[in-house]
């Protein structure tokens, strides 16, 4: 049976075509938590939606639930285009890795207000983000962000002290996503080896607000060995690996 339309705030996550004018979006919202839906026409030169439901937009949705998996947008007005995010290449790179591990880790129609909150505010300051000489990847905004979707998601790292014995005075010395954490040297067999600059860097990226990733100072390793913390977990917990990384 169809539903009523309602109307919530949403993130476009990702879209591509359908037909000859139609967009599939998928999309983050407030109020419904993932949903996929039609935009009909919205290639079309006169489109009422023009430019508003590019990726990374967010945007106040009227949504139709039919009798099919995906729903019909029916109206969309513009909260905040982030489009200084998308015409930046390295800042759009930064974006679309924010933006699949969204996609990948929270699948369900489910409410959850605070991943939406977590998502929003990282596209606000996505705007201003610096441009680097790195990779994207190893932003310190776009860790931040992946290792508090973690968190959100159940699968927070314990970085503190070894999860696998729970020694608080040996040096931790890799990270075991079996253990859900990092480890010392006597439980590191099988271990991801991260230098000590790198597992205390994560841990500063996870606990401190996603507007302080910049200044936890991560050098090139340490922001490295943060990305091989998250990736690791995307494959042990969800047997997936982000598309977006492998050109960021």
């Amino acid at each position: 049976m169809a539903g009523r339309p309602y109307r919530t705030e949403a993130v476009v996550l990702r879209s591509f075509r359908l037909g000859e004018a139609d967009r599939v979006l998928h999309l983050y919202t407030l109020d419904r938590g993932r949903v996929g839906a039609v935009a009909k026409g919205i290639r079309k030169t006169m489109s009422r939606f023009g430019a508003r439901l590019e990726p990374l937009s967010h945007v106040e949705a009227l949504l139709h639930q039919g009798s099919g998996e995906l729903q019909t947008v029916t109206g969309v007005e513009l909260i905040r285009s982030h489009h200084s995010a998308r015409e930046d290449r390295y800042r759009l790179g930064v974006g679309l890795v924010g933006a699949e591990a969204m996609l990948r880790l929270f699948t369900e129609q489910e409410r959850n207000p605070r991943a939406f909150e977590a998502l929003t505010r990282f596209l606000d300051l996505l705007d201003d983000v610096p441009v680097r000489a790195a990779r994207p990847s190893l932003d310190p905004l776009v860790l931040s962000f992946q290792l508090k979707l973690l968190w959100l998601s159940g699968y927070l790292p314990h970085l503190t002290s070894c999860a696998e014995c729970g020694a608080t005075e040996q040096a931790l010395v890799g990270y075991s996503a079996r253990a859900g954490g990092a480890v010392c040297g006597a439980c590191s067999e099988g271990a991801l080896v991260l230098s000590e600059s790198g597992i205390a860097g994560a841990e500063s990226l996870l606990i401190r607000p996603l507007a302080e990733a910049g200044d936890v100072g991560l050098g090139d390793r340490s922001a490295r060995d943060a990305l091989a913390v998250i990736t690791a977990a995307y494959e042990y917990f969800g047997n997936f690996r982000l598309r977006a990384l492998r050109s960021a």
